[in-house]
Formats: structure tokens, C-alpha cells, sequence
């Protein structure tokens, strides 16, 4: 499976939603707070790694 821009991010933003509602639902900390600071952070933490993923990437396929 190739994967582009739009379908990596969709993925990306599945997974943060997928975390998002697990938190929600579990009501370990206020909603507000879960919103304004845990996902927020997930997506650039996500973000942050699958830039380093993709460098990572084209890293190895350059030099295998």
C-alpha cells in the first residue's frame, strides 16, 4: 500500500481521534482539558513523528 500526504495525515488524525475518544470516554481527566491540552499534543506529537519516520525512511532507501 502506497501512502501520500492526504491518506498518511487522515491516518494520523484517525489514530489522534481514535486516543481522543478512548480518553473521553474513560473520563480520566475534564473534557475541557482533554481537548485543549492532551490533543493538541498528540497531533504534533504524531506530527513530529512521521516526519522523522519519513526521513528515516528515504534515509535507508538511499543508503541500502
Amino acid at each position: 500500500m502506497e501512502f501520500d500526504l492526504p491518506r498518511a495525515t487522515a491516518i494520523l488524525v484517525l489514530i489522534v481521534a481514535i486516543g481522543a475518544g478512548g480518553l473521553i470516554g474513560a473520563e480520566m481527566m475534564p473534557l475541557q482539558t482533554t481537548l485543549m491540552m492532551v490533543v493538541p499534543s498528540m497531533l504534533v506529537f504524531g506530527a513530529l513523528a512521521f516526519a522523522i519516520g519519513v526521513k528515516h525512511g528515504e534515509f535507508r532507501s538511499a543508503h541500502a
